[in-house]
């Protein structure tokens, strides 16, 4: 069943998104600052592993030459299972979580952090689980399979 959200609002939007309000969350609230140990350390180390990880997924899709379009998954013409879509399904999806969560460390503060699981609970449901639906509607068995294989996330 088509919902209104699903597949309308690009996941990179989402992300800017979901780093705006973590920035005006822990400006305006600042009794959640946290204390963190080299902090700056690891948030770009997190935000780092997220852009690696989302730039190994475009780089999969690009060699499959397949669409990278997110809201169009029906247009995509090779279900792509090698690299590090052998880890996860969902590689770029994972390197954006990754980088809101070098986000959330980098601006310490604990308030930041409830915008990671609204984005997982989001992205779930409004992009994954569409694009699950026409890969399975396009690939059948053979997405079915890989799903049952790999991970969503890790």
């Amino acid at each position: 069943m088509k919902r209104f959200f699903d597949l309308k609002i690009p996941p990179v939007a989402v992300v800017l998104c979901a780093a705006s309000l973590m920035w005006v969350v822990a400006r305006f609230l600042p009794v959640g600052d946290l204390q963190l140990p080299a902090r700056i350390f690891f948030a770009i180390t997190f935000a780092a592993i997220g852009v690696l990880t989302s730039g190994l997924g475009v780089m999969e899709f690009r060699r499959a030459r397949t669409t990278v379009n997110p809201t169009k998954p029906g247009a995509t013409s090779l279900l792509v299972h090698s690299g590090v879509y052998s880890l996860t399904r969902n590689p770029m999806y994972l390197g954006f979580l990754l980088i809101l969560f070098g986000g959330a460390i980098l601006l310490r503060n604990a308030f930041a952090f409830s915008f990671l699981p609204m984005f997982i609970l989001y992205v779930n449901r409004f992009q994954i689980q569409p694009e699950e639906r026409a890969l399975t509607e396009k690939f059948g068995a053979t997405f079915t399979g890989y799903a049952a294989r790999v991970r969503r996330w890790i």
